[in-house]
């Protein structure tokens, strides 16, 4: 067994973990004498009112006006301050070089049932968000936030927005790295949550975004040592060997084209008691997808060196659990290898047994999301768990139907599904649910040949075969499968402002968080929407 208990160069894991730490990372690149290290910026609100030009300064935002004698009015007088906007206001004479007053929208939204969302904390995110990365691109560091009533939200959205992906760069070329702070006192414990929560998204974002000659399987590995063992999490990686003694022949059969040996990591949170049965999280764990010999073409093979979306979300995820504190059992299975059209590569047609004994033909070696993940989904019995999630960029049919507005949600539970849409909702980061009849599982399953196959029968309905194909492996409890590919991968459509266009998103850290918060903690309001 490749053993993982301690990383092999700590020096080089840092390059890619203090970046999360978002809040104190790049201090030590600039001295005293560059320009932006001394400046201070703040972010208040204002409500649009009824008229154009009128609007209405939150709580906090008119005491701040009444300091400076009520120099913010009088600056954004006749102002058109809409949701999504910001102003810049500076030489107020305080603590503060510049002041971004940011757009709330109306003052009265909530919970908008068209929408499946909590609108008036989906606002506070764009606020703060839009406000933080206004000053940021005045090479502000160091950036309070007003509470906005709803800290949390604040918080997320701020610290989402003003994160850079700026690894690769040598330290002269980084562009500013602002810090978040908290402007108000009465709110810091929702604060904090909030975050948490946006640490474990830029986390995720941080193991997307990573080349994928740098974050291969044995590296995404280490780096989850290095993140979560200090968090109380048990972290574990399997090697060839381990997954050839146990059987999992499907994984190995998908990794063959590859230089790059496969691994699985194995993640233990241990939040609830002994008795209770564990939820089981298995995120695809594919570093760079090529389509194997069904060759992707170079566009799409760029963006698929985060084909590991899932895997990189259920690190972010178990990270923010420990720190929060669930009182829930939760093990993270992610199968890592490339996808490569080496000379031992799957070829289509090919058929693989996985192990629970049934063939699967590999018709699409660009889907080899599913036959890796199959052997996983049925080790997972071995658990005894209460729910199965998989988590997977699978289908680019799911970014065509849904965009990056939701990510696509399949399940066997009316229970599960009330309880993720909820999470969305709260979280601003939705899901939509699609089918999973018996019409998929036939399929998938209606070959004379073979058991299974990775594509099945027909045309269309990629998504939902896929998710039917999951659950064919799946132990018997309930499971939920969410395709991440519309939502997880590249942000470069409108809708999140607090997001930055061009980058990785870690979408859906935040959801899968608060939905495993509101199964260990159902009576507790404090993270609910609402």
């Amino acid at each position: 067994m490749y053993s993982f208990g301690q990383a092999r160069n700590p020096s080089i894991l840092h390059n890619f973990t203090d970046n999360f730490k978002f809040v104190r990372t790049y201090a030590d690149f600039f001295d005293a004498c560059t320009v932006g290290a001394s400046k201070k910026g703040l972010v208040i609100g204002a409500y649009e009112g009824c008229m154009d030009g009128d609007y209405k300064l939150t709580a906090t935002g008119s005491k701040f006006d009444s300091i400076v004698g009520g120099r913010v009015s009088q600056l954004l007088k006749g102002s058109n301050l809409r949701l999504g906007g910001a102003k810049l206001v500076t030489n107020l004479g305080q603590d503060y070089y510049a002041v971004a007053v940011a757009g709330l929208g109306p003052e009265t939204v909530s919970y908008n049932e068209n929408e499946c969302l909590e609108e008036c904390r989906e606002n506070i995110r764009i606020a703060a968000g839009v406000g933080a990365r206004i000053l940021q691109d005045q090479g502000i560091e160091e950036i309070d936030v007003e509470g906005f009533n709803n800290s949390e939200a604040a918080a997320e959205g701020s610290a989402l927005a003003v994160w850079r992906y700026q690894e690769m760069k040598s330290k002269f070329n980084r562009k500013t790295q602002s810090t978040v702070e908290l402007y108000d006192d009465d709110e810091k414990e929702s604060w904090s949550r909030g975050l948490i929560k946006a640490e474990a998204q830029n986390l995720a974002r941080l193991l997307e975004e990573c080349p994928a000659n740098i974050m291969t399987p044995s590296q995404f590995v280490k780096t989850a040592i290095e993140v979560l063992c200090p968090c109380g999490i048990h972290v574990e990686g399997r090697d060839r060997n381990w997954l050839h003694e146990k059987g999992l022949c499907a994984f190995l059969s998908m990794a063959r084209g590859s230089y790059e040996s496969p691994l699985l990591l194995e993640l233990n949170y241990c939040g609830g008691s002994e008795e209770d049965r564990p939820v089981i999280l298995v995120g695809k764990g594919v570093t760079f997808d090529s389509g194997g010999l069904c060759l992707k073409n170079c566009e799409e093979m760029a963006e698929f060196r985060a084909d590991m979306a899932g895997g990189a979300v259920i690190v972010g995820v178990l990270k923010a659990l420990a720190s929060l504190g669930v009182p829930l059992n939760v093990t993270g299975l992610i199968p890592l290898c490339e996808n490569m059209p080496g000379g031992m590569a799957p070829k289509p047609g090919d058929v693989v047994y996985a192990l629970n004994g049934n063939s699967i033909k590999i018709e699409n070696t660009d889907k080899e999301g599913q036959v890796i993940m199959a052997d996983v989904l049925y080790y997972a019995k071995n658990y005894k768990p209460c729910l199965v999630s998989s988590l997977a960029t699978i289908s680019r049919a799911t970014r065509t139907g849904l965009g990056s507005s939701a990510s696509g949600v399949f399940c066997t539970s009316e229970v599960v599904w009330r309880e993720i849409l909820r999470a969305g909702a709260a979280t601003g980061d939705r899901v939509w649910r699609l089918p999973l009849w018996r019409h998929f599982q036939k399929k998938i399953s209606g070959y004379q040949d073979v058991d299974i196959s990775n594509v099945g029968l027909g045309r269309g309905g990629d998504p939902c075969s896929a998710a039917a194909f999951f659950l064919e492996f799946s132990p018997e409890c309930d499971f939920l499968h969410l395709d991440i590919t519309g939502s997880g991968m590249c942000h470069s459509e409108i809708g999140v402002p607090y997001l930055r266009e061009g980058l990785m998103t870690g979408r859906p850290t935040r959801t899968v968080v608060q939905f495993l918060y509101q199964m260990a903690c159902p009576l507790d309001r404090n993270m609910e929407c609402g």
